[in-house]
């Protein structure tokens, strides 16, 4: 080994999920929306100015921040904004995650965690999900540094009450509570009234889901005025300009926009519940999924199988080879044309 490579941060990377590039297939691997962004979105990217190109953009991403902040009702000094949800907990990780004892997270979760983690030399500890694949509140009671989770969870799709998620920031009121909201547009109530109530309570969301512009790399956190300015402190200490300027135009668009965000939400809802029944109908079980997929194991055929099955067709579902979940597969909800096709293919396997 050549002595400079003694000094590498080596860590096992993310694995994101395949992006195929076939011209005719159905794409349920990455829990992208089906539907196109906000017609506001598509007007302004049309009318942009190219000439704004040439110029940073402004650090403070103060257009979408204010936009972001009005539409909840917050101040924009409680809104951090970054290029997708997982910039925005990279940086809440790298500011709040610094003390010796562990930060704890769920052992089935969002694979992004641990990554984080082994790479800013961050100790933590993983807390077993129960037979059901549900968060178990008690295991997160002790000291510990930091708690980070999602809801609903991912891969599983879980929803944890939110009685249960403030129980577990009454139980952690001096280090700092992340609720990772990726997917609680599709379903559950989320924890961002609780931020006025607790100071350590950090808040995630994400564009890439339920506004249909995972393509654009936008992603928020919500909470304390203090936390805030902690997370742009460490932003301007790592990169000024941290989202470009399409990014800030077309998010103030899509964010505008309720009533198109509401009429595509309720059709992934109407199409993921359907789907539930189709695929019980098949054998298939699975959690009660409150995000726009489904996890799922069938009765007889392996998850395996059905991957490789499916994708020889151009049907592009998610598998993970991992302990505990190896024989299940990630759905995502796609359009209801598509869910229709994906459970006639699985019919004719299946019988």
């Amino acid at each position: 080994m050549s002595s400079w490579e003694s000094y590498v941060r080596k860590v096992v990377p993310y694995v994101p999920g395949e992006q195929p590039q076939e011209q005719h297939m159905i794409k349920l691997n990455t829990n992208e929306n089906p539907y196109p962004p906000a017609p506001g979105v598509i007007r302004a990217l049309k009318e942009f100015d190219t000439d704004r190109l040439r110029l940073y953009p402004e650090p403070t991403c103060k257009v979408l921040v204010d936009a972001i902040a009005e539409y909840y009702g917050l101040k924009s000094s409680q809104v951090f904004v970054g290029v997708g949800s997982d910039d925005v907990l990279a940086m809440i990780f790298m500011t709040f995650f610094n003390s010796k004892t562990p930060v704890w997270f769920p052992d089935i979760t969002y694979s992004f965690y641990d990554v984080w983690a082994d790479m800013l030399r961050i100790p933590y500890e993983v807390k077993p999900l129960d037979e059901n694949f549900q968060i178990v509140k008690e295991d997160y009671y002790g000291e510990n540094g930091g708690v980070v989770f999602p809801n609903p969870n991912a891969p599983t799709g879980i929803l944890m009450p939110l009685s249960e998620i403030e129980d577990i920031i009454q139980h952690n009121r001096n280090v700092i509570v992340v609720v990772d909201e990726a997917y609680i547009d599709f379903g559950g109530e989320s924890a961002l009234p609780l931020i006025e109530k607790y100071d350590n309570l950090l808040v995630v969301q994400t564009f890439s889901k339920s506004r249909s512009m995972a393509g654009m790399r936008i992603g928020y956190a919500m909470g304390n005025e203090k936390l805030i300015k902690y997370i742009n402190d460490v932003k301007y200490s790592f990169n000024s300009y941290t989202m470009n300027q399409t990014a800030l135009a077309l998010g103030v668009e899509a964010i505008k926009d309720k009533a198109y965000f509401e009429e595509t939400r309720q059709r992934v809802i109407a199409t993921r519940e359907w789907t539930k029944q189709e695929l019980t109908k098949l054998g298939f079980s699975f959690g009660d999924s409150m995000s726009n997929f489904i996890f799922a194991t069938h009765e007889r055929v392996s998850a395996k199988e059905l991957f490789e099955a499916l994708k020889k067709e151009h049907i592009f579902v998610r598998y993970f080879s991992k302990e505990r979940i190896s024989n299940y597969l990630r759905i995502s909800i796609g359009t209801k044309e598509e869910m229709e096709e994906l459970i006639r293919f699985l019919k004719n396997y299946l019988q």
